[in-house]
């Protein structure tokens, strides 16, 4: 075993790869494109790994395989799921052979998307399984258990993930690849031909397993309480868990929630029942704090002081939920700059004049130096922050940051 840094994408790729994947399938769009590719790249020796012409060609490639006694991987963003939804939701009844494993890569903030759909909801309307990473670590733990957890319990399992988690980067402990033989495929009409008169059949049995999974979901690795003493709660998951723990720190006592569909109603109970102060911070919809409202728990505050648009960091949930001890960054004579293309460039400190831009990003900040005061000396890096989509305007560069474009100007022997 050895440690890499990964993005949460090359991650998902790893863990795929780790547990054995046969067949993998995607239509490219951010920000889900880098998993494919580092599948093709990396793993086509041993992953058969295709482009599909849409999402549920995708979907219908991988459940195929699956059907045929291979595990199955597909990718798509948000939106995507929109159109894969017809194979999805019949495949749901059905279940698996080889395991199927699927990402949506939803996009809160609409850097490069037309809206900010929460795919959470997808899972309990389709009645499939959920994991929810929270960093690149568990992009690749989740990936390559979500393969034996469509098995145990005859599921797809939705790899639910956000722009954040898939492009930011931590460390990753890399295994070796699992030896897995395909499964044999045994002709079962009732199982797979969704005929209504198996699908009656089946769905009966989806809610028996449903109740199944539920009870692993209240005893299983995914779902943990970190107890730290405190009398303030919070329950949360994905990349909200990290913004918690940079505002709350060790102040606060967490549900980190990772398998959320179907989500452990035992273990939130006894996790809520036993603070005053209980916060439920998540982004866009409010599907944890419906849940949580729906088992008799109303004193716990969500949506009504953390915003539902937009993507959450950590001085949106600090200004929410502490006002009046909101931390400025520290102040330093370091202007904001970024490195892109081995090219350094240095914020003007004007926003920029253009208008109807294309709404293609050409890149986006993927990662930052360790002290704000510090020169970017990788492309794609900053000293303000991650995950800001950039264009190019000629010699300039410009910076989408809380929705506007800041301009970057080339920094050249008389700025240093």
């Amino acid at each position: 075993m050895h440690m890499e840094m990964l993005s949460g994408n090359e991650a998902v790729a790893r863990g795929v790869y780790e547990a054995g994947c046969h067949v993998a399938a995607a239509y490219p769009g951010t920000p889900s494109t880098e998993i494919l590719e580092n599948i093709g790249e990396k793993y086509k020796d041993e992953i058969y790994c295709q482009w599909a012409c849409n999402e549920k060609t995708a979907v219908e490639i991988a459940g195929g395989a699956s059907i045929g006694g291979a595990r199955a991987f597909a990718a798509m963003k948000h939106v995507g799921m929109n159109v894969a939804a017809d194979p999805i939701f019949t495949l749901a009844y059905s279940g698996v052979n080889g395991g199927f494993v699927f990402v949506s890569a939803d996009d809160p903030g609409c850097h490069s998307s037309q809206n900010e759909q929460d795919n959470r909801l997808y899972a309990p309307h389709a009645k499939i399984a959920m994991l929810e990473p929270s960093d690149s670590a568990e992009c690749r733990d989740y990936a390559k258990a979500a393969f034996d957890i469509s098995e145990q319990f005859d599921t797809l399992v939705m790899l639910r993930m956000t722009t954040r988690v898939c492009h930011s980067k931590s460390l990753v402990a890399l295994e070796e690849r699992k030896n897995v033989p395909v499964k044999k495929y045994v002709r079962d009409p009732k199982k797979n031909a969704m005929l209504p008169a198996h699908s009656r059949v089946r769905h009966i049995y989806r809610e028996e397993m449903l109740k199944k999974l539920e009870e692993y979901s209240n005893d299983c690795p995914f779902n943990r309480v970190e107890d730290n003493g405190s009398r303030i709660g919070i329950i949360t998951s994905g990349i909200a868990y990290q913004h918690a723990k940079e505002v709350f720190g060790n102040t606060a006592d967490y549900l980190k929630l990772g398998l959320t569909y179907p989500l452990p109603h035992k273990l939130i109970a006894d996790f809520a029942k036993k603070y005053a102060t209980l916060y439920v911070i998540e982004e866009n919809d409010p599907y944890l704090e419906d849940a949580v409202h729906a088992l008799g728990f109303i004193n716990a505050i969500g949506k009504a002081r953390i915003p539902i648009c937009g993507e959450l960091n950590a001085r949106i949930i600090r200004d929410a939920l502490l006002p009046g001890t909101a931390q400025d960054r520290p102040v330093t004579d370091a202007p904001m700059m970024v490195m892109v293309d081995n090219t350094l460039y240095q914020s003007a400190g004007e926003v920029s004049a253009v208008e109807g831009r294309c709404g293609n990003m050409d890149g986006e900040i993927t990662s930052q130096t360790a002290s704000g005061t510090d020169a970017p000396t990788e492309n794609d890096q900053s000293n303000f922050g991650t995950g800001y989509g950039y264009q190019r305007m000629g010699d300039t560069l410009e910076v989408l940051i809380d929705g506007q474009w800041i301009v970057f100007r080339p920094i050249t022997d008389s700025d240093v």
